[in-house]
């Protein structure tokens, strides 16, 4: 990924925790099931970040995903719930700690 594209994805990251769930378009959409898009757009570029609520926290799914339909990918969402499930039947699994 771009210098460029990894600064404005990480600007938008910082944004979602300023905000958590009040954050609504044009910077995030709710893709259904708890599935949402963080959206960032870079020299006509679309990348997405997909993420869920844990309470308070966020939960990334899938990072750096590059938007080339008008929809993001139906893998990429039924990749993101997968993911989404083994979370919850395993948050430590699928913690990083710093």
């Amino acid at each position: 990924m771009p210098d460029k594209a990894r600064l404005a994805c990480l600007a938008r990251v910082e944004l979602l925790a300023e905000f958590g769930h009040r954050l609504r378009r044009p910077h995030a959409e709710n893709l259904g099931e708890g599935i949402w898009e963080l959206r960032v757009k870079v020299d006509g570029v679309n990348f997405r970040i997909l993420y869920f609520f844990r309470g308070q926290q966020v939960v990334v799914l899938s990072h750096g995903l590059i938007k080339q339909q008008a929809e993001v990918p139906a893998a990429e969402i039924k990749l993101a719930r997968e993911r989404k499930v083994a979370f919850a039947l395993n948050p430590a699994r699928h913690t990083h700690k710093e």
